[in-house]
């Protein structure tokens, strides 16, 4: 599906920032006291588990721990291959309504959330939140091998790589192999000639959303890049 410009519609409600709601009101009344008791308690459960490194949950098959027993059962999919998940519109599942959400934004091309900073947008506010962290240099995720970190966790994935050399995902066209399967996806292009990203001004295309991304600043004049010792600023 053709992704042209940033894929907003014009009448899609903007949040703007890191992706925090404005202006949101909670209607209460009493039929809700019950529920709101329970969901209070269940914040609190949440609270207390983020204050301890207790993780009692245990996969037998891989040794993977947590301490939600929600969590053990959603990575319990890895295993079964169970996806509940399933897309209306196409064949598409998923083992994670976070990923069912995610696809669906690719058929109606909402993009809601806005960086008040350079203008990307993102269908989800997590995904703002981690495009955030480009402009504020926060960098959560850290090598236990070396002191390298970065920004999102896919980010330190691609770079563990590089100290095991272990490249899972191979071509069945070709000899190549990557790290990631993201890396792979955009090979794979190569072979299909298929360039699914589209600037909705020039009707430019391209093989990657970064690619795009960075082409629109060609039309919005938007340079985030900015030097610290002079008003140099680059696209």
């Amino acid at each position: 599906m053709d992704e042209a410009g940033y894929g907003s519609p014009t009448d899609v409600p903007l949040k703007l920032g890191d992706g925090s709601p404005v202006g949101v009101t909670c209607d209460r009344d009493a039929g809700n006291v019950g529920d709101e008791q329970k969901a209070s308690k269940n914040s609190l459960e949440c609270q207390e588990e983020a204050h301890t490194d207790e993780k009692p949950y245990l996969c037998e098959d891989c040794g993977y721990k947590t301490s939600k027993k929600s969590h053990l059962l959603q990575h319990m999919r890895t295993h079964t291959g169970k996806k509940p998940y399933t897309c209306s519109q196409c064949d598409y599942s998923a083992t994670r309504k976070s990923s069912l959400d995610r696809h669906l934004a690719k058929h109606t091309g909402e993009k809601p959330y806005l960086c008040g900073e350079c203008g990307h947008r993102t269908a989800q506010k997590c995904d703002l939140s981690k495009h955030m962290r480009t402009h504020t240099g926060e960098k959560l995720y850290k090598c236990d091998q070396c002191g390298y970190s970065a920004a999102q966790k896919s980010t330190l994935g691609r770079h563990l790589a590089k100290h095991t050399n272990e490249k899972p995902y191979k071509c069945d066209q070709c000899d190549y192999s990557a790290a990631q399967k993201f890396n792979l996806n955009t090979h794979l292009l190569q072979h299909t000639g298929e360039k699914p990203y589209m600037c909705g001004e020039c009707g430019y295309r391209t093989t990657q959303k970064s690619a795009l991304s960075q082409h629109m600043r060609t039309h919005t004049g938007i340079k985030p890049y900015k030097c610290d010792q002079c008003d140099f600023s680059a696209a």
